[in-house]
């Protein structure tokens, strides 16, 4: 059964994060994803814990469903080999620091003379203009800059990281979105298209309410803990067995359930929570009247009450608790797959599914280079080549499985 992407080439010199989940959601959908990485280590993610038989977990995934090729992009032959893919390919990913492409004849410009239809997709911090263009930019280097952290935490203490990787991510899904774009445009024969993604600026994009806020009168939003800065009552809070719940109420119908549900009918008509607007007014008043009554209930307990009366709730899971849950367990988010090094191991599916061809998960991560020869082979050259740009080192031929 195709898939959306099928008969798509996308050649990915990513690391880390941003790039190759972006490549990873293309390979998922059904493109051809060859991973270009740099001798001795590759991609950096490849070191990182846990290990499982020497290779990565993390690393693993991040990029399934793509094949490697190791080359040494300093070298003139090895530059050569990128345009020569890039004549037949449509997509072009990256997310090094801007300028490092250009100096070696592989940036934008240097690729569209090769391939006018190319969709060039650059990720990178703070993009590539401006005076921060060069700088640095890791995932919490990009929250701190983008004003992420200063609006995460309690109020009155030090802003407090994200437990995932939100500009990454955030990164990540805005270049993929840039890169089904360009495709379109190439098919409606538009023309290629250089995308320049900003991980700051994902991030401000992704700060809705926080923007709005600021840009409408200028006042600069703060922490809110885990309170809701329009709406309330929307947090979590303790319960009387130790555990956290999530309960929110977003409009007058809901608020008035979730108060039934507590016994709290009669603060229902209190002129100061008459209104969204007038609760989040006395947002202290209506928790002085809610919380005592959520903290005298057990998590699991008040969450099937609530549930019952169609208030959005959750308790607070942990991971293996969500992957415990009948919802998540009925729609088989964690897959099992085959590692010739690893063996067998669980990873989340895509989290899309359609009608009729889905993602698929057809390849494991690859070993370093594990594809080189086979790739070389596909452009035409030879077994005595092959090894002559290997014994160059331009080329790593990595172990077969």
């Amino acid at each position: 059964m195709s898939q959306p992407l099928e008969g798509i080439k996308v050649l990915e010199l990513g690391n880390f994060i941003a790039g190759p989940f972006c490549g990873m959601l293309l390979g998922d959908m059904g493109a051809e994803v060859i991973k270009i990485e740099r001798p001795a280590r590759g991609d950096q993610t490849r070191a990182m814990p846990p290990m499982i038989n020497g290779e990565s977990a993390s690393f693993a995934a991040l990029n399934r469903n793509k094949r490697s090729l190791v080359l040494d992009l300093k070298q003139k032959e090895a530059q050569e080999i990128i345009l020569e893919l890039a004549k037949t390919s449509d997509v072009f990913l990256e997310n090094n620091r801007p300028g490092v492409l250009e100096s070696l004849g592989l940036g934008a410009e240097q690729l569209r003379a090769v391939n006018p239809k190319i969709i060039y997709a650059s990720a990178s911090g703070f993009g590539q203009t401006g005076p921060d263009r060069r700088r640095a930019g890791v995932n919490l280097i990009v929250e701190a800059f983008s004003g992420t952290l200063s609006v995460t935490g309690m109020p009155g203490e030090m802003p407090m990281r994200p437990g995932v990787q939100t500009a990454d991510i955030f990164g990540a899904l805005f270049t993929t979105y840039a890169i089904l774009s360009g495709l379109i445009s190439v098919l409606r024969d538009k023309g290629g298209k250089v995308a320049d993604v900003s991980l700051v600026e994902a991030s401000i994009a992704a700060a809705a309410w926080e923007t709005a806020g600021f840009l409408a009168d200028g006042t600069v939003p703060d922490r809110v803990g885990h309170q809701h800065r329009l709406n309330t009552p929307y947090q979590l809070f303790e319960t009387a067995d130790k555990h956290y719940i999530a309960i929110g109420t977003p409009n007058d119908e809901l608020f008035r359930r979730f108060m039934t549900t507590l016994g709290l009918e009669a603060s229902i008509a209190d002129p100061r929570f008459a209104s969204y607007v007038l609760r989040k007014q006395n947002e202290a008043g209506l928790l002085e009247v809610v919380t005592p009554a959520v903290q005298q209930r057990n998590a699991d307990e008040l969450e099937a009450l609530l549930m019952k009366a169609g208030v959005p709730c959750s308790r607070m899971n942990n991971m293996k608790e969500v992957f415990d849950t009948p919802q998540v367990q009925a729609r088989k988010v964690a897959v099992e797959m085959q590692h010739p090094v690893m063996g067998t191991i669980r990873t989340v599916r895509n989290p899309v599914l359609f009608d009729e061809g889905s993602p698929t998960i057809r390849r494991y991560a690859p070993l370093l280079g594990e594809h080189s020869a086979e790739i070389l082979r596909e452009l035409g050259r030879t077994d005595a080549q092959i090894d002559a740009l290997a014994a160059a080192g331009t080329v790593l031929l990595g172990k077969k499985p």
